[in-house]
C-alpha cells in the first residue's frame, strides 16, 4: 500500500505522504536498514512518518518474517555485506564447497554425500534463499554441514549466502560480487589495479603467525608452542606437537592437489589462482618465510587460517596427522629444501 509492489515507495499513496515511503531497493537502504533496525521500526513504527507500529497486530515472529522478505526480495546487500560475504566463504566455505563453489577436489572425495555444487542447474533450483540461510545457521542433519549461528551473527550469515547465490549460482545476473565475474577471471578495472600492484612488487605474503594473547604468559607458551628459543630465536629443528610426525609423500599429494593453485607447485605464491587474491598466498620461498617458519608454525597456520586472507582454516576437515602431513612436506621442500650437493649425492 505505501511501499509499492517493488519495494521502492513508488506506490498510489506516495504523493499524498511526507516523507515519502521508503525505498527499500536503493543504495541508500542497504547500507543503512540493519535486520535490527527494521524490525525495530515494524514493531514500533518511526516517529515524524506515516509508519505506524505493528507490535499489537502482529507477533515477534511474523514481523520478523515481513523483514526478512523485505530484505530478501528487494533489499541488495551493501558493498559492505558483499567484501563480509566473500571474506567468511574464502576463509570458511570454500574449504569444502571450492573456490569456484563446485565442491573441493578433497572433499568431494572425502565427504559423503559430497559438499553441494552451486554451480550446478540443481541448486538453482532446488536452493531458496531462505533455505540456504537455515543451512548456514543450522547445518544439515547426517553431512558435514556443521551450523554456524554461534560464529555468525543474521547479518553475516546473509552476506555470505548472498555471495553463493551472486558469484556461483548467478541467480542476479552474470557479473559476482567485488568486480569478479562468475567464472573466477576480474573485470578489467580490477585486473587494471591488481597488475599495477605487481608491477609497484607489493609483498602481500601472508605469513602463519597467530595472535595468542595471555600477555607476557601468553606469549611465553605460543614460543614455546612454536619452538622458539630462550632469546626467541625460530627453532628451526622443532618438531610438531603431540609427537605427530609427518608424511611428506601423502602431504605432497594434498599439497598438489589442495594448496598448489594459490600457493604455486613451487612454493613461490604464483599458483593459477594467486592473480585473483589479494593480500597475496604465502611465499614460502621467501627469505623472510624460510626464517619464520618451523614445523609448529606451519602447522598452525594450516590449522587455523589467516584472518584477512583467503587461507582457510583446515582443522575442521582435516585431521591432525593430516594437516602435519602437508605441513612436513611444505617445510621440506620449501622452507628448508635439500641442498644441491645433497640432491647430487643421492643420484
Amino acid at each position: 500500500m505505501c511501499h509499492g509492489d517493488a519495494g521502492d515507495g513508488n506506490s498510489r499513496a506516495r504523493g499524498g505522504l511526507n516523507p515519502p515511503p521508503r525505498d527499500f531497493t536503493s543504495a541508500k537502504s542497504a547500507q543503512e536498514l540493519t535486520r535490527e533496525r527494521m524490525i525495530a521500526a515494524v514493531k514500533t513504527g518511526v516517529p515524524g512518518t506515516a509508519m505506524v507500529g505493528w507490535k499489537d497486530q502482529m507477533s515477534d515472529q511474523q514481523i520478523a518474517k515481513v523483514v526478512d522478505y523485505v530484505r530478501g526480495t528487494f533489499m541488495r546487500p551493501s558493498i559492505t555485506d558483499e567484501n563480509r560475504g566473500r571474506q567468511i566463504y574464502a576463509r570458511v566455505c570454500s574449504v569444502c564447497h571450492g573456490e569456484r563453489g563446485n565442491g573441493s577436489m578433497w572433499a568431494s572425495a572425502n565427504l559423503k554425500p559430497s559438499p553441494r555444487d552451486f554451480s550446478s542447474a540443481g541448486a538453482k533450483a532446488d536452493l531458496t534463499r531462505d533455505r540456504m540461510i537455515t543451512a548456514v545457521a543450522n547445518g544439515r542433519p547426517n553431512t558435514a554441514m556443521n551450523g554456524y549461528s554461534t560464529r555468525f551473527n543474521r547479518q553475516e550469515i546473509e552476506a555470505v549466502v548472498d555471495y553463493i547465490r551472486t558469484a556461483f549460482m548467478r541467480v542476479e545476473g552474470d557479473t559476482g560480487i567485488s568486480g569478479t565475474h562468475a567464472h573466477g577471471m576480474p573485470s578489467s578495472k580490477q585486473a587494471k589495479a591488481q597488475e599495477k600492484a605487481a608491477r609497484k612488487g607489493e609483498d602481500h605474503s601472508a605469513h602463519a603467525h597467530h595472535d595468542h594473547g595471555g600477555g607476557a604468559k601468553g606469549d611465553e607458551n605460543s614460543h614455546a608452542a612454536h619452538g622458539h628459543g630462550t632469546a626467541g630465536k625460530l627453532d628451526m629443528k622443532a618438531s610438531f606437537n603431540e609427537g605427530l610426525k609427518g608424511d611428506f609423500a601423502a602431504g605432497k599429494k594434498f599439497y598438489e592437489a589442495n594448496c598448489a593453485t594459490c600457493h604455486g607447485n613451487k612454493g613461490d605464491g604464483q599458483g593459477p589462482r594467486a592473480y585473483f587474491i589479494n593480500p597475496k598466498p604465502a611465499v614460502f620461498t621467501s627469505a623472510e618465510s624460510r626464517k619464520a617458519m618451523n614445523r609448529p608454525v606451519i602447522f598452525d597456520g594450516v590449522s587455523l587460517g589467516r584472518r584477512g586472507t583467503e587461507m582457510p582454516a583446515w582443522d575442521k576437515v582435516l585431521t591432525k596427522q593430516e594437516i602435519a602431513n602437508v605441513s612436513e612436506y611444505v617445510f621440506r621442500a620449501f622452507i628448508q629444501p635439500p641442498k644441491k650437493a645433497d640432491v647430487a649425492s643421492r643420484k
